[in-house]
């Protein structure tokens, strides 16, 4: 029994009218996300960072060689507002981890890339977070793994169409 048996529980006695199966299950990706951001975030501050600049040094990594984006193209990436995103390439700039570059092909905007040591730092903390997560996850048999991978990708499906 975990805390959310006890407070499911708790609803069923006081509510029984209710069926709290959904709550159930929503405070328990709740509590699993809190749970798998702490130990990320513990991997991330060893390098130096937080989740917001892993974010970024990430999607321009995954971008591919010569690892660079526009502004736009990293608030598409990673789902921020535009200040926000702003503050932190600012911070990654001085930082001397990404710079601006010019766009040569549109003199009047500028895009971000990573810089050398921006690179270095981004796969070094990759290597570091895969196995983070691949420790958070060792108690689960793959076969397990497969089909919460499964699980997780529909309920994400429902809630999407729930929401539109």
């Amino acid at each position: 029994m975990d805390h959310v048996d006890f407070i499911t529980e708790q609803w069923a006695r006081e509510r029984p009218d209710l069926d709290v199966n959904a709550m159930g299950i929503i405070g328990r990706v709740a509590r699993l996300y809190l749970s798998y951001q702490a130990g990320m975030q513990a991997t991330f501050a060893r390098f130096g960072l937080n989740a917001a600049k892993f974010d970024v040094l990430a999607t321009l990594r995954r971008a591919g060689a010569p690892y660079r984006l526009s502004p736009g193209n990293l608030l598409e990436a990673t789902m921020v507002t535009s200040g926000t995103m702003t503050n932190r390439i600012s911070r990654l700039e001085s930082e001397g981890l990404v710079q601006r570059q010019i766009n040569p092909d549109d003199s009047r905007s500028f895009l971000i890339e990573l810089s050398a040591e921006g690179l270095d730092l981004i796969d070094q903390v990759l290597e570091a977070h895969v196995a983070t997560q691949e420790t958070l996850l060792a108690a689960m048999p793959r076969a397990e793994r497969e089909a919460f991978q499964v699980l997780l990708s529909r309920a994400q499906i429902a809630v999407d169409q729930a929401l539109d």
